[in-house]
């Protein structure tokens, strides 16, 4: 038996350190998107605000439905809408929050595994890495490439 690591690099920013325009700018939109969640189960609003490589932006929610699990993550409402009208875009970052109560989440609204799978497949189609910021109350990640979340990903 081989016995074997995985780790995850990441950078991790304190709440209240000082951080680009660009991302702050990204970070209202993500704050604007999840106020348009459709969340009525759940309580757990999640916006995302996604960079095209021409600099273009867009914002998606998560969508709930009575018929679980028909509804549909943030990052995958995003992702999916890139990708079928800006198909030869690539996405240069993601940022992601999740408010619930009013406020900001304590703890980074990590993707689910789903939501990893498509970002991985995303950066194989696009041939880059997509940056990805996740934001909360305590912490802000930054995660050079969707990859690095998901190293044992499927593949056929």
């Amino acid at each position: 038996m081989i016995e074997k690591e995985v780790c995850i690099p990441y950078c991790e920013y304190s709440a209240g350190e000082p951080l680009s325009e660009e991302i702050v700018n990204l970070i209202t939109m993500a704050k604007e998107a999840a106020a348009k969640a459709y969340a009525p189960y759940s309580g757990y609003h999640v916006g995302v605000a996604i960079e095209l490589e021409d600099g273009s932006r867009f914002t998606a929610s998560n969508q709930e439905n009575k018929a679980y699990p028909s509804g549909l993550c943030a990052e995958r409402v995003g992702i999916f809408f890139v990708q079928a009208n800006h198909p030869d875009i690539p996405i240069r970052r993601m940022v992601l929050l999740a408010i619930q109560n009013g406020q900001l989440t304590h703890e980074p609204p990590y993707p689910c595994g789903s939501c990893r799978q498509v970002m991985v497949e995303a950066e194989e189609r696009q041939l880059k890495p997509i940056e990805l910021w996740i934001i909360s109350q305590s912490k802000i990640l930054r995660i050079d490439s969707a990859d690095y979340l998901m190293p044992l990903k499927f593949v056929f």
